[in-house]
C-alpha cells in the first residue's frame, strides 16, 4: 500500500489512541468505584491491554507498520530498518495519540472519578506506577520486558504468515508480557503509552486526583523501554547474522 507520510503519522496517532483507550480503559474499569468491572483483577487488565495492542496492530500494520511505541521506532531506526528522518514525526504522533487516549478514558468514566478516593489508583489508570519503588530495579524491569517485546516483534514480523496471524501473535505476546513481567512496574514498555496519558492526567480536571509523579515518569518508563528496545534489536540482529 502506497501511503503518504502524513497518512502514516495519522495512523500512528490513531493506533496509539486506540491502544490507550483499551488499555487505560480496562484499568479504569477495574480500579474506579461503581463500575461494572470493579476489582476485576490482573487477568482482566492484561487481557484488555493485549486487545488494545492487537487491534491497532491489525488495522494499521500495513499502513504505518503500527509501531505505536517510540522505543520500537527508535530501535528500528538505529539498526537501519526505519528512516531516521521519519522518527520525530512518528514519536510526536504516538505521544499525541497517548494524550488523546487519556482524555477519552477520562470522559468515558467521567462520573466515576468523583466516586473514587484512591489518588494513586487514579494515576495508575493513566500511567505506570511501581509496586515497590526502587528506580534501578524498576528500570531493569522495563529494560528486560521491552527487550523481549522488541526481539519478539522483530521475529514475528519476519515470519511470512497468513494475513491476520501476526496481530494474533502480538495479542498473545502482550498478554504474556503483562502476566509475566507486569508485576513490578505495570509494564510500560512504551514511552508514549506512559508519557502521553501522564500528561493528560496532569492537565485534566480529574476529581480528587493527586500528583502525576514526574520524578518517576520522566525516568523509568522512558529510558527503560528505549534501552531495552535497542538491546532487543541488537540481539536480534546478531541472531539473524549467525543464521
Amino acid at each position: 500500500m502506497n501511503v503518504s507520510l502524513t497518512g502514516k503519522y495519522f495512523a500512528e496517532f490513531l493506533g496509539t489512541m486506540i491502544l490507550i483507550l483499551f488499555g487505560d480503559g480496562v484499568v479504569a474499569n477495574v480500579v474506579l468505584n461503581k463500575t461494572k468491572g470493579h476489582n476485576g483483577g490482573w487477568i482482566v487488565i492484561t487481557t484488555g491491554w493485549a486487545v488494545g495492542v492487537g487491534i491497532p496492530a491489525f488495522i494499521f500494520g500495513n499502513i504505518s507498520g503500527a509501531h505505536l511505541n517510540p522505543a520500537l521506532t527508535i530501535a528500528l531506526a538505529a539498526f537501519g530498518k526505519f528512516p531516521w528522518a521519519d522518527v520525530p514525526g512518528y514519536i510526536v504522533s504516538q505521544l499525541l495519540g497517548g494524550i488523546a487516549g487519556g482524555v477519552l478514558v477520562w470522559l468515558l468514566y467521567f462520573p466515576h472519578w468523583a466516586e473514587t478516593d484512591d489518588k494513586l489508583g487514579k494515576l495508575s489508570i493513566f500511567c505506570t506506577t511501581p509496586a515497590v519503588r526502587n528506580i534501578p530495579a524498576n528500570i531493569l524491569t522495563e529494560v528486560i520486558a521491552t527487550f523481549i517485546l522488541v526481539f519478539a516483534v522483530l521475529g514475528i514480523s519476519s515470519v511470512k504468515a497468513v494475513n491476520g496471524i501476526s496481530p494474533g501473535v502480538i495479542f498473545a505476546l502482550i498478554w504474556g508480557l503483562g502476566l509475566s513481567f507486569g508485576g513490578p512496574t505495570g509494564y510500560a514498555m512504551n514511552p508514549a503509552r506512559d508519557l502521553g496519558p501522564r500528561i493528560a492526567h496532569s492537565i485534566l480536571p480529574i476529581a480528587g486526583k493527586g500528583d502525576s509523579d514526574w520524578q518517576y515518569g520522566l525516568i523509568v518508563p522512558i529510558f527503560g523501554p528505549i534501552i531495552g528496545g535497542l538491546l532487543g534489536a541488537l540481539v536480534y540482529q546478531i541472531f539473524v547474522s549467525m543464521l
